[in-house]
């Protein structure tokens, strides 16, 4: 019997410490016992975007597209991650040779990178963005 109480009372104890691994970093145990708070990284600085479109526009634009009259808009800080977005667009030319007219696409742009374009949607914020010339 008293070896019964003894192995309850040693697993209770573990689990009491066990426990404590768990405590977020405002929970009321010691320092030490606490999880540490996720390190944020700080924001990237504002992409050079004509110089990140120009030297990567066969990731932005299919070669065979030949883009002609390509235009940037300033970069926004991602709603959500650490990289910048901007408008892209440009005169392409679809696989067949026919003109598709001007195209607009969103480029994501992470360590001076494009890592990521898709086409512009009506609810996106490009058809009132001011646009430059690369």
């Amino acid at each position: 019997m008293l070896r019964i109480i003894a192995h309850a009372a040693l697993l209770a104890g573990a689990l009491a410490l066990g426990a404590c691994g768990f405590a977020d970093s405002r929970a009321p145990v010691p320092e030490f016992m606490r999880m540490k708070e996720a390190e944020v990284p700080p924001p990237e600085a504002p992409p050079d975007v004509k110089r990140v479109v120009r030297e990567q526009i066969d990731v932005v634009f299919l070669n065979t597209s030949y883009p002609r009259e390509v235009h940037v808009a300033p970069p926004h800080h991602q709603v959500r991650g650490p990289g910048w977005t901007a408008c892209v667009r440009a005169q392409l030319t679809s696989a067949t040779g026919t003109a598709l007219g001007m195209q607009t696409y969103i480029v994501t742009i992470s360590s001076g990178k494009v890592v990521d374009r898709r086409r512009a949607e009506a609810d996106d914020t490009c058809g009132t963005e001011t646009y430059e010339p690369i």
